[in-house]
């Protein structure tokens, strides 16, 4: 579900192991009148939005989601490969049949050593070269195996810590360079602590049957993978990581913790962390991660650290080695024979998202390549798929949306005008990025085996690794990307005080030249808005126009923000997607400020582009309502129960019909385009409802 997030740093994942993915939007569902063809856009009926998808047997204020989307979604069925599917899936299937033709073409041309078609489809091969990963078996992770078997002290371990970054190892605590949030100008490296194989701590401390089962179920699997590579005493050994894994849990912050920017903003030196956090060898982890010239730390969760340091230091040795082999054992497992495969398929995606088939090797070759070679792939689909005018139109609808949003904070009756100064001036000092970089990322120095996947996963990792550290005391590079063009996401970033739209999400549902224009605001507008929005919401308004993470609103207007947007986390609350489960309103407040910015700034640009004349009425719906079921569409799909529930425990954003009826209902517009009255179930009091932005 494409995410839609405040990003202060973004690392590109090019290891496969671990747990498992997080989406960063939610992925709708596919049009009843869509095209069947692989590499085909997706079409949503006459005018850009699927009528046959509404149930008229649904009054529009008693469920708008499954009014705008509820015949569609009784015919939809989760394809057995995927946790859930919705229109997001739809466009991340047709960006994957599209990449995968520009591989399969690289592999199978005789291209220059080296050059881009060379490295691209040699890392294809090596990932489709299943024959020669089954004769290998597990005898590249031996290797690396090898190194934590030998290790005869906790010193030892903490340098493997420190290797993660370029090998295979795993930490519990883990670093990177980014952004620095208060000289966004400047790198940093930043600092926060793990250690969890679980989606969440709450996997690991609550007590209900269904997180009861998995605890008991993962037990088995770290046991299963010990067993595969001839760790000694399995069973043992997996309780005992299971009892370490508890103790970090209960040392760890909560997710909604982790979101305040204010308090994961700690900056010590080396020796101060040390001495902050006794236990764990920090000298030999800083070796390891051979960073010239660190002297200056931001740690983010930075009570956990000396809780988690004394653990590692009262842990047996034997435990911490099992620990350490373990997730070294995980990461590398998808690269690895159909037993690793299958093991991890059956616990990461079966057990914990209910996914019944494992997903076909192609289409894991995709994702591998994609995660070492985003760019590189990137260009290739750049020319081959995205049409340069989509380019423009969507500059156009971002100056629309910005001018919507400036006449909105204007007339914010609860701000003062000193505060709104400031906001319009940050609004002002947004960067665009839409589709694809000016400057593509060179790849020049890294290395690709058809040959070798093990070895150019690990290759891939370390230049990542060292083109980061290379990078460390030199200026910020603005132009960079987050993402690359075949992501059907988009994203804002907080230190860049930018909005990001891939080339791929720019495609219907969300973005059609040739649909009704109130449609494409409620689709790719609504989208932009909430990017926007981002940089206003609970955590984007603690950065200035410049990216730095300062204090620049009244105290007044803080407190009325903060009586705002708790009762809006409190309406999130009381939203159970399912029996015992609800949202998490402050976990998912960021993305929740997101969506209602989103669909109160595209109406209000809609409104604009009529400049004076009336909505025309197609198929018997006003402009208004066009918009809304623009927006409602876009969040269409069908979810498993079991990822539902790891959306809820580890994701900061809301379950698909939260994000069109918990936003919808705080819309006074909403209310009069379908006639919602009281007595309707998602009727709220003029008094009740929540405007921010």
């Amino acid at each position: 579900m494409p995410v839609f997030k405040d990003q202060a740093y973004m690392k590109k994942a090019v290891w496969l192991g671990g747990a498992a993915a997080a989406y960063l939007f939610t992925l709708p569902a596919l049009a009843a009148d869509a095209p069947k063809t692989d590499l085909a856009t997706p079409h949503y009926g006459t005018w850009g939005f699927n009528t046959k998808g509404i149930d008229p047997s649904v009054r529009p204020g008693d469920d708008f989601y499954d009014y705008a989307n509820g015949n569609s979604l009784k015919a939809l069925d989760i394809p057995p490969d995927r946790t859930r599917f919705g229109n997001f899936d739809v466009l991340s299937v047709l960006s994957e049949n599209q990449v995968h033709a520009i591989l399969e073409d690289d592999a199978a041309a005789k291209a220059a050593p080296g050059s881009a078609e060379a490295k691209i489809g040699g890392f294809y091969a090596a990932f489709m070269d299943e024959k020669r990963i089954e004769q290998l078996g597990d005898a590249p992770l031996q290797k690396d195996l090898a190194a934590v078997r030998a290790a005869r002290s906790r010193q030892d371990l903490a340098r493997l810590m420190g290797d993660t970054h370029r090998g295979v190892y795993a930490s519990i605590f883990n670093g990177g360079v980014g952004q620095d949030a208060k000289a966004p100008e400047k790198y940093a490296f930043h600092m926060g602590s793990g250690g969890l194989g679980l989606p969440d701590r709450d996997y690991y401390l609550v007590d209900n049957p269904r997180f009861k089962d998995v605890r008991a179920k993962y037990v088995a699997y770290i046991a299963q993978m010990f067993t595969l590579a001839k760790w000694p005493e399995p069973q043992a050994n997996a309780q005992a990581v299971m009892d370490l894994e508890t103790k970090l849990a209960e040392a760890s912050w909560t997710r909604i913790q982790r979101r305040d920017r204010d308090k994961t903003y700690n900056a010590m030196s080396p020796a101060e962390l040390a001495a902050y956090a006794p236990g764990f060898d920090w000298s030999q982890y800083f070796a390891a991660l051979e960073v010239p010239g660190l002297d200056r730390i931001v740690v983010q969760d930075n009570t956990a650290f000396p809780a988690k340091a004394k653990i590692f230091a009262a842990t047996p040795l034997s435990t911490l080695k099992a620990w350490e082999a373990f997730h070294t054992i995980e990461s590398a497992a998808p690269l690895l024979d159909k037993r690793y495969v299958d093991a991890v398929f059956e616990f990461r995606s079966k057990t914990l998202g209910g996914q019944p088939e494992q997903r076909a090797r192609w289409k894991r070759a995709v994702s591998a390549t994609n995660g070492a070679l985003g760019e590189l792939v990137g260009e290739e689909y750049v020319k081959r798929y995205f049409p340069p005018s989509a380019k423009a139109q969507m500059l156009e609808l971002v100056g629309n949306i910005k001018v919507a949003l400036r006449h909105r904070i204007e007339a914010l009756e609860w701000m003062s005008p000193e505060t709104k100064t400031k906001a319009l001036a940050k609004l002002d000092q947004f960067t665009v990025k839409i589709a694809y970089p000016d400057k593509w990322r060179d790849y020049s120095k890294l290395q690709v085996s058809p040959t070798d996947l093990y070895g150019d996963v690990r290759r891939a990792r370390r230049f990542e690794w060292d083109r980061d550290v290379a990078r460390f005391r030199k200026p910020v590079d603005r132009s960079e990307w987050g993402m690359s063009p075949q992501t059907v996401n988009a994203y804002y970033n907080s230190t860049m005080n930018e909005i990001v739209f891939p080339a791929a999400i720019l495609q219907p549902p969300f973005f059609d030249p040739k649909a009704d224009p109130a449609v494409n605001y409620g689709g790719i507008g609504g989208v932009i808005g909430h990017e926007i929005s981002h940089g206003f919401d609970d955590q984007g308004r603690k950065s200035d126009g410049t990216g730095r993470l300062t204090d620049w609103w009244t105290a007044e207007d803080a407190a009325k923000f903060k009586a705002r947007t708790d009762r809006l986390g409190k309406q999130y609350d009381a939203n159970t997607p399912l029996p015992g489960e609800h949202v998490q309103g402050q976990l998912t407040m960021g993305e929740n400020i997101g969506d209602m910015g989103g669909i109160n700034i595209a109406l209000d640009a809609y409104h604009a582009s009529l400049q004076g004349k009336p909505a025309p009425v197609i198929d018997g719906f006003t402009g208004d309502q066009r918009v809304f079921l623009g927006w409602a569409q876009v969040w269409k799909e069908k979810i498993r129960n079991d990822a539902l529930i790891q959306q809820l425990h580890s994701d900061p954003h809301s379950p698909a019909s939260a994000r069109v009826n918990e936003v919808v209902r705080n819309v006074d517009a909403w209310y009069t385009a379908f006639d919602v009255k009281p007595g309707d179930k998602l009727y709220l009091a003029p008094q009740d409802r929540v405007h921010i932005w």
